[in-house]
C-alpha cells in the first residue's frame, strides 16, 4: 500500500540553491543567524565575516545582495517538510497524515525567531524598491508553501477524497487554519510561541476542520 512521506524539501527543487554544499549550507546559516540579530543592518561584509569567508566567494556564489537574501529566504522554507505521495496507492488516512504532518511544520517554521525576523524586515520594504525582500519573501516563503501541498490535494481531489473547485484557495485555507494569528501576533512582538505540543495539536486541528471543509 502507498503511503504518504514527508520529507525535507531537497535543494534541487529550490531555484537558486541548485546543488548546495555543506559550505554553502553554512554561510546561509550565517545569514539568518544574522538577520535575527541585524535585521535592517546585514550586509555581505558582515556574513563574510561571520562565515569566515570572503566577500568574493558570497558574489560567486549567490550573486548580489538580493539574490544571497532569495537564497537565504530559500534556504528557511527548505526547512518545512515536503509531502510527497504515491498517488496509486493514496488512502484517506495516508492523506489526511501527510496533510497534517505538513501543517506541523509549517507552523513550527513560521513561528520561529528566524522566520519572524525574516518576515518583519519584508514588511518594512514592501512596496519599494529597496532591496526587495518583500517580493523575495512572498515568492520563495507563502507561495512556495502552495506549490508544495497544492499538488497533495489535487492527488487527493482525484482519489475523491477532497472536494474543491480551486487548489489554490483550498490551500490558502488550510494555511489559515494552521497559522491563524500566530504569525500576525509573533510579528507585533507578542511573546507567545506555541510549544511543541501545542504545534501538533493546532496542526491536528486545523487538518481536521479542513477535511470537515472539503472531505468527500
Amino acid at each position: 500500500m502507498g503511503i504518504l512521506v514527508l520529507k525535507p524539501a531537497a535543494a534541487e527543487t529550490l531555484p537558486i540553491l541548485g546543488d548546495l554544499t555543506v559550505r554553502q549550507a553554512e554561510v546561509l546559516d550565517a545569514a539568518l543567524r544574522l538577520l535575527v540579530s541585524m535585521g535592517d543592518k546585514l550586509t555581505m561584509t558582515a556574513v563574510a565575516r561571520s562565515a569566515r569567508c570572503s566577500k568574493e566567494t558570497l558574489y560567486k556564489w549567490f550573486g548580489d545582495r538580493d539574490g544571497l537574501l532569495t537564497a537565504t529566504v530559500q534556504w528557511q522554507a527548505a526547512k518545512v517538510g515536503m509531502p510527497r505521495i504515491d498517488r496509486a496507492g493514496l488512502t484517506r488516512d495516508s492523506l489526511r497524515a501527510g496533510i497534517e504532518a505538513f501543517g506541523e511544520s509549517l507552523l513550527r517554521v513560521l513561528a520561529s525567531e528566524t522566520s519572524v525576523a525574516l518576515n518583519r524586515i519584508a514588511i518594512t520594504h514592501a512596496g519599494t524598491d529597496r532591496y526587495g525582500l518583500g517580493a523575495i519573501v512572498l515568492e520563495n516563503g507563502r507561495r512556495e508553501m502552495g506549490r508544495r501541498l497544492k499538488p497533495v490535494l489535487e492527488a487527493g481531489r482525484s482519489a475523491g477524497y477532497l472536494n474543491f473547485k480551486d487548489s489554490e484557495a483550498a490551500f490558502r485555507t488550510f494555511f489559515g487554519l494552521v497559522v491563524r494569528d500566530v504569525q500576525v501576533r509573533r510579528l507585533l512582538g507578542d511573546d507567545f510561541a506555541p510549544s511543541e505540543a501545542e504545534i501538533v495539536s493546532e496542526a491536528k486541528l486545523a487538518t481536521a476542520q479542513f477535511m470537515t471543509l472539503f472531505g468527500t
